[in-house]
C-alpha cells in the first residue's frame, strides 16, 4: 500500500474523485466523517490503482460552506475567490446574492458578481440597479454574454481567475454551465469520465467539481457547483456576522454598549447609519433575519 498526496477535484454524497499527480483515484473517507470538500489537499492511501483511502486533510486556507439549524454542508475549501452569477432572466433572489457575500467575508474570500445573459437588452437596464447597492459596497459586478459574445466573456473573465482557486455559485438558470464550458474547454468531457468514476450516471450537475486551469498560470482552478436556492448561515456567530459586513466596519466599535447587537439598543452607531441611509435598510434586515438564524443553532 502506498501513500501519496492528492486533490479532491469531486464529491458526490461520500465518494471523492482525487486527482494525484495526473491519476484520478476513486475516494473514500475511513468511517462514516464525510468531513472532505472540493479543492481539500489529502493524505492518501492507494488500495488498487485506481482507488484510496483519505487518511487525513491538509490544513485549509479557506473554507466556504451553508449550514442550517440541523447540518453543514461544505461547498469548497483553499479558496480565495467567489464569483456570484446572476442574470438578466430568470430573476435572481437578492437574498441569496446578500448571504453569500456575508459567507465570502465571513470565509475570507474575495467576492465577484457577474452578471450574465446582457444580450438580454429588455431586463438590463433594471438588473443593473438591483446590483447597484452591491457595486457600491465595493463588489465588482462583471458583465457577459456567454451566449451572444463568448469570446467577450472568455476576455472578460480569464485574467480573474488567473493564480486564483474561484468558485462559481448561484441559482440554476443563471448560465453557469455555459460560462464554465467557454472557461474549460473540455468541460464536457470531463464530466463525463467523474461521473463514470463516481458512478453518478445522468446526474452530472448534481456534485461539486474542480477543473485546473494550467493555461493560466500556477494554482489557477475553477469549481462549479449545483444550483442551490437557499444558503443558511446559522454557523456564523454574532462576532462574525457584524464583522462579515462591509458596510457596518466603519460604525463597529462606535456604539453606547459594547455587547451592542445593533438592533434596537440606544445610541448604535450602525442604526444610525441605517437611519442617515448609509446602510441600506435591506442589508441591515438581512443582518437581523442572520442573526436570530444564529441563534437557533442545535448542533
Amino acid at each position: 500500500m502506498s501513500a501519496l498526496t492528492g486533490l479532491i477535484i469531486a464529491a458526490h454524497g461520500r465518494h471523492y474523485l482525487a486527482d494525484a499527480d495526473g491519476a484520478k483515484l476513486q475516494c473514500v473517507t475511513r468511517g462514516k466523517k464525510t468531513n472532505v470538500a472540493v479543492g481539500d489537499r489529502v493524505k492518501l492511501t492507494l488500495t488498487s490503482p485506481d482507488q484510496a483511502v483519505i487518511d487525513g486533510i491538509d490544513e485549509r486556507q479557506t473554507l466556504l460552506y451553508r449550514s442550517d439549524q440541523y447540518k453543514s454542508k461544505l461547498l469548497a475549501a483553499n479558496l480565495s475567490q467567489l464569483f456570484i452569477v446572476v442574470a438578466t432572466e430568470p430573476g435572481f433572489a437578492d437574498d441569496l446574492v446578500s448571504r453569500s457575500l456575508v459567507a465570502a467575508e465571513a470565509a475570507g474570500i474575495t467576492a465577484r458578481l457577474i452578471l450574465n445573459k446582457t444580450d438580454v437588452t429588455a431586463s438590463l437596464g433594471k438588473t443593473r440597479e438591483r446590483l447597484a447597492p452591491y457595486a457600491a459596497l465595493g463588489y465588482p459586478v462583471h458583465e457577459v454574454s456567454a451566449k451572444g459574445d463568448p469570446a467577450h466573456a472568455v476576455a472578460t473573465l480569464a485574467p480573474l481567475l488567473a493564480g486564483q482557486s474561484s468558485i462559481l455559485i448561484g441559482q440554476s438558470g443563471m448560465g453557469k454551465s455555459s460560462l464554465i464550458n467557454l472557461l474549460v474547454p473540455d468541460a464536457d468531457i470531463a464530466v463525463r469520465e467523474i461521473s463514470a468514476a463516481l458512478d453518478t450516471g445522468k446526474h452530472t450537475t448534481t456534485f461539486t467539481r474542480l477543473y485546473q486551469l494550467p493555461e493560466l498560470g500556477a494554482g489557477s482552478s475553477i469549481i462549479d457547483s449545483p444550483g442551490f436556492q437557499e444558503f443558511g448561515l446559522y454557523h456564523l456567530s454574532e462576532g462574525m456576522l457584524e464583522r462579515a459586513f462591509v458596510d457596518f466596519a466603519p460604525y463597529l466599535g462606535q456604539c453606547k454598549f459594547y455587547n451592542c447587537r445593533h438592533l434596537i439598543e440606544p445610541q448604535c452607531a450602525v442604526l444610525a447609519a441605517v437611519a442617515e441611509g448609509k446602510i441600506t435598510r435591506m442589508r441591515h434586515t438581512l443582518y437581523g433575519q442572520l442573526l436570530h438564524e444564529s441563534a437557533q443553532t442545535l448542533y
